[in-house]
């Protein structure tokens, strides 16, 4: 319709010369008007006559054509301020979109390692890395997949329990003790392969830059004696994971997700799971479930011989 397209140029003019809006979101403005008009056009309706019926639609249409929640935003982004335009314009009385909303992007899963890969990435060894670097770096990472700690908590931690430390290892029970988000403490089990890679760990702990070690209670620290950092700490593990031959980039968090998936896997205690994790909310922690079911599925169209038709 000519009345519609004479709209639109008169609001791309206002908001390049008025608003003073750069030539790229002008730009994108133009094409989200276009397919404004082209859907209205179709529809039979001109643009000052669209209702909140019509919006509903188009945007539903616009999602099961396979545009993404975010993608459906911006453009409908782009509508909403054309008609607050229109709206102080006099030309309608009442904005079709508002209190209207985008479909709800989906929340993506934790990333999380296979089984197979979170072995590989603790027990893989460099015959040419240094022996300290080495005893601490499969140290961290097989505490970090034994106990789903959060990074902040590993480097929090000390070689041994005092009045001031913020967490420790009790070896002889095979217990973490850390200090989580909200300043709650918590305490969770550390396996067997984790306290034999710390005792190995603790043996050779001492720096070895000795002249500029300074006094360091931590239980992880860096050649010259200082705490470790996380940002340290993610660096290590990034190389680990390329060392290891792991396909995808190793983070901290990608343990404590690993962890959590796995021993949800194998025991099915989404509660247990919960006070490992130090998880508030329980609500929290049942994204893993949606990791749990993803590995149910894989499972069962690998093995039901009915799970997906077979092409002859």
């Amino acid at each position: 319709m000519a009345e519609d397209a004479e709209l639109v140029q008169r609001y791309l003019a206002h908001a390049k010369f008025e608003k003073r809006l750069a030539a790229r979101t002008v730009t994108l403005y133009t094409g989200d008007l276009q397919r404004l008009q082209a859907l209205a056009d179709k529809d039979k309706v001109a643009l000052t006559a669209v209702q909140a019926h019509h919006m509903r639609r188009w945007m539903a249409q616009m999602h099961s054509s396979g545009r993404t929640p975010r993608g459906i935003s911006l453009i409908t982004s782009g509508w909403r301020g054309f008609y607050a335009w229109l709206g102080r314009e006099g030309l309608v009385s009442a904005n079709p979109l508002a209190g209207m909303r985008a479909p709800k992007a989906a929340k993506p899963l934790p990333k999380a390692l296979n089984v197979d890969d979170a072995v590989q990435l603790a027990s893989h060894h460099n015959d040419k890395q240094d022996p300290w670097l080495q005893a601490r770096d499969i140290a961290m990472v097989e505490l970090l997949y034994s106990s789903g700690l959060r990074v902040a908590e590993l480097t929090g931690l000390d070689v041994q329990a005092s009045g001031t430390a913020r967490g420790w290892i009790d070896m002889d029970s095979a217990e973490a003790h850390v200090l989580g988000k909200g300043s709650k403490r918590r305490s969770v089990p550390v396996g067997e392969k984790a306290i034999a890679a710390l005792r190995e760990w603790l043996q050779i702990r001492t720096p070895p830059l000795p002249e500029h070690a300074q006094s360091q209670t931590a239980l992880f620290v860096g050649i010259r004696g200082t705490r470790l950092t996380s940002q340290a700490i993610w660096q290590r593990l990034r190389a680990r994971g390329v060392q290891a031959g792991i396909n995808t980039p190793v983070h901290p968090h990608m343990l404590r997700h690993s962890f959590a998936s796995h021993v949800l896997q194998s025991s099915g205690d989404l509660r247990a799971v919960q006070e490992m994790l130090g998880h508030a909310n329980i609500g929290t922690t049942q994204i893993y479930t949606r990791l749990d079911y993803q590995h149910l599925a894989k499972a069962y169209d690998a093995a039901h011989p009915r799970a997906r038709r077979k092409t002859p």
